[in-house]
């Protein structure tokens, strides 16, 4: 595995791949990687014959009170495992690199970045797209691999791609659970061992309107109510929102037909963690 850290010699290496034919698979990550991280990779790997992995702390997509200095980092570990997963390069640039002094260009999607995790995270969504468009410009993949996990973030990238006729495929990868449910996130890692417990809830909670509809239940009101009933339950747990939104403008729906995603972020402690269902009624 080649680990690159300049932008221009990441761009020339891309440049070569492309000109000799080969197709480049890229994940960005945040590092700190985990089962749901590997999964996107090995897709990558399936899919194209140079895979790249970024592994870049962004310090534009997080708000001024929030974990970007505590985020956890282990690049030696992130490494290995790279390495064992068959990663081509590892990119790795600094904040210097990618934020040089004087810098004051931004992506912003609109309307879709400003509901669920954009409405408490304001400036999240900017700080993602901006980012991520820089990503490929540099490494300038042909597909890029995002987990369902995030969906909010993969609508929001495909809105991007789509509008501003970036020329790439972006694959979205089913969501990675721990064996007892809750979804692989790097953010894990700040539970307590109570924490921990309490958080299955949010899988729990997402598989009780599943199963509610798949029965026939097509009152909204009741599916949230029962869903903040078995949260609140969670002396831990603090809501952020449930919503039931459609999957083309994340508008919260007023009844269930089409394709509806089911999406949550409930704070446990340090940790706020998301979730979601994809379902078809």
């Amino acid at each position: 595995m080649k680990v690159i850290k300049k932008i221009l010699q990441m761009q020339k290496v891309a440049d070569e791949a492309r000109c000799a034919g080969r197709k480049v698979g890229f994940v960005p990550t945040m590092g700190y990687l985990h089962k749901g991280h590997l999964s996107l990779i090995r897709q990558a790997r399936q899919l194209s014959e140079l895979v790249v992995v970024s592994i870049f702390v962004n310090p534009t997509q997080f708000g001024p009170h929030e974990d970007y200095q505590n985020y956890p980092r282990d690049l030696s570990r992130d490494a290995k495992l790279l390495r064992q997963v068959g990663c081509d390069i590892l990119f790795l640039p600094s904040v210097e690199e990618m934020y040089p002094q004087g810098y004051c260009s931004y992506v912003d999607v609109e309307n879709l970045t400003q509901l669920l995790c954009g409405a408490s995270r304001p400036s999240h969504f900017r700080g993602v797209a901006t980012v991520v468009t820089k990503l490929f410009n540099i490494v300038k993949p042909h597909l890029a691999v995002f987990g369902q996990k995030d969906a909010q973030q993969a609508f929001v990238i495909r809105r991007m791609v789509t509008d501003l006729n970036q020329d790439l495929e972006i694959v979205v990868a089913p969501t990675i659970r721990e064996p007892d449910g809750l979804a692989m996130s790097s953010r894990n890692e700040y539970l307590t061992p109570q924490e921990r417990a309490d958080a299955l809830v949010l899988y729990q909670a997402l598989k009780w309107a599943h199963e509610q509809i798949v029965e026939g239940q097509r009152n909204i009101e009741y599916l949230v109510q029962g869903m903040t009933k078995m949260i609140q339950n969670k002396k831990t747990a603090q809501i952020d929102y449930i919503s039931f939104v459609d999957t083309e403008k994340l508008h919260s729906l007023k009844r269930l037909e089409g394709e509806v995603l089911i999406a949550l972020a409930v704070k446990f402690g340090r940790a706020r963690l998301i979730d979601n269902l994809l379902i078809k009624v």
